[in-house]
């Protein structure tokens, strides 16, 4: 019998994407596996029912569930969907271990394999898999346009019969994957960017962008590449230097943030009342508790004239290309283990092994064991 693979219609709020897009659902068909959705899962993303040709239907989530071999999903199962699943199955998504202890405690105990896609290794062999990186990429490129609609500025330098507009000043915090990309997109809207990372190797990717990189005088380089921890006169000059760069902007979006932990504190609110009145802040690690003290996570709120925007689940306002590319990640992901339409996973594969979260009745993810105090 050849392997089930579903994916549902996501029921969490503000989620739009969806985990098989048809182009997927067609590769995965002839790759030999049954491809079964529930009505409407593509809707909200911009794919309706028609447009999938090689998928089985089912009328709602739990038909899925209880049908399915392989789960393929974007925010994690609630506890009611975990119940509904067959013993054994497989399911492949976000599963945000760190605050979803009951559910990841469900999966276990339901003999389920789970693998989460925040677990996929950086190795080059899985930058397709890289569903972090895809993701973030779209939060970045969407943050500078929040930016840009709440600001009262031109982003960038126009030459009028009014006289000359200055371009506007915007600074990104944190030059990973999120960031690189909001450089490039407020780069391409016209506005002059500066960039900052406690990471000195970012230096000439920020400046490879067109943007400039905020020097603190102060590096981070430890051994072996790492970052050192800083001592306290370090880190109090870092901080002013990067406090007086956020003063100068007319817009700053911050990006710091680490899977499964608080997402660093860099703005306070001292910063932010040295802002300019009509100054913007994006914080894109809202959900992880906000890269700016005054951030509250899915709110817009209004501090002495600077807007604070707590920006959650941004992939998910650009659904259409969020689909796509993270359908193809979980493609990427799944390919090897597909042979001839039925499921066989290679546990001596480093992609699999370190992406598993749990499998027969155990917690093999070390650190989310540790957490919810379970034996690995």
């Amino acid at each position: 019998m050849p392997v089930t693979i579903g994916a549902l219609r996501e029921s969490a709020p503000q989620e739009s994407r969806v985990a098989i897009v048809p182009e997927v659902a067609d590769k995965l068909a002839k790759d030999g596996a049954r491809v079964l959705l529930e009505h409407g899962a593509g809707e909200r993303a911009c794919f309706p029912d028609a447009l999938y040709k090689s998928v089985a239907w089912a009328d709602s989530d739990g038909a899925v569930l209880s049908a399915a071999d392989v789960v393929l999903t974007v925010q994690p199962l609630s506890l009611g969907q975990i119940g509904q699943l067959r013993r054994e199955a497989v399911v492949v998504g976000f599963m945000q271990a760190h605050a979803r202890g009951a559910e990841v405690q469900a999966l276990k105990q339901q003999g389920i394999t789970s693998f989460a896609m925040e677990l996929v290794p950086r190795i080059s062999r899985a930058q397709s898999m890289d569903a972090l990186s895809s993701q973030a990429a779209i939060a970045g490129y969407k943050a500078v346009l929040l930016a840009a609609n709440e600001l009262q500025k031109f982003l960038p330098m126009l030459t009028t019969a009014a006289g000359t507009i200055r371009p506007a000043q915007v600074l990104i915090i944190g030059a990973g994957v999120a960031g690189l990309q909001a450089i490039a997109t407020a780069r391409r809207l016209g506005a002059v960017v500066e960039a900052y990372d406690v990471r000195a190797a970012t230096r000439e990717q920020v400046r490879s962008l067109g943007a400039k990189f905020v020097d603190t005088g102060v590096s981070a380089e430890g051994a072996g590449g790492y970052a050192r921890e800083l001592t306290a006169e370090e880190k109090a000059k870092q901080q002013e230097v990067l406090d007086a760069r956020i003063a100068a902007a007319d817009a700053v979006v911050t990006t710091a943030s680490v899977p499964g932990r608080t997402a660093p504190r860099i703005i306070s609110r001292a910063a932010v009342e040295r802002m300019r009145a009509g100054a913007v802040v994006v914080d894109i690690a809202a959900e992880q508790g906000g890269n700016c003290e005054l951030t509250r996570a899915g709110e817009t709120i209004e501090h002495q004239g600077v807007k604070i925007i707590g920006a959650v689940n941004l992939p998910a306002s650009l659904a259409y290309n969020a689909s796509e590319m993270y359908a193809r990640n979980l493609y990427n992901f799944l390919k090897p283990a597909l042979q001839q339409g039925e499921l066989n996973i290679d546990w001596n594969d480093e992609v699999f092994a370190q992406s598993c979260l749990t499998h027969a009745g155990e917690i093999r993810h070390a650190a989310t064991a540790k957490a919810l105090g379970s034996a690995t």
